[in-house]
């Protein structure tokens, strides 16, 4: 079993920035693959950021340049930077490892 315990979500105004992490435990591996998603009321979920496996970071086109995906050496910790937010970018975000996810930090940006 793999737990996630997200944190950093807040309410934020308009062209703030938040800063998410979301921790890791249990049987992890260092090639497991972390991302965050994210999902508004009434819409799917969707990929924010994630690594791929050669460890090359993905963005949504909705994101890129406003958001920055880290992880430490370890790879048992993942943060995501968030500047310039948007009422848009309300949402629950969700912490992913591999086949394991996290319960979600509310973010809701006001404008």
């Amino acid at each position: 079993q793999v737990q996630l315990v997200e944190s950093g979500g807040d309410l934020v105004q308009a062209g703030g920035s938040l800063r998410l992490s979301c921790v890791a435990s249990g049987r992890i591996s260092a090639t497991d693959v972390m991302a965050w998603y994210r999902q508004a009321p009434g819409k799917q979920r969707e990929l924010v950021a994630g690594f791929t496996r050669s460890g090359r970071p993905v963005y949504a086109d909705s994101v890129k340049g406003r958001f920055t995906i880290s992880r430490n050496s370890a790879n048992n910790m993942t943060h995501l930077q968030m500047n310039s937010l948007k009422p848009e970018d309300t949402a629950i975000y969700l912490c992913s490892r591999d086949a394991y996810w996290g319960r979600g930090t509310q973010v809701t940006v006001s404008s």
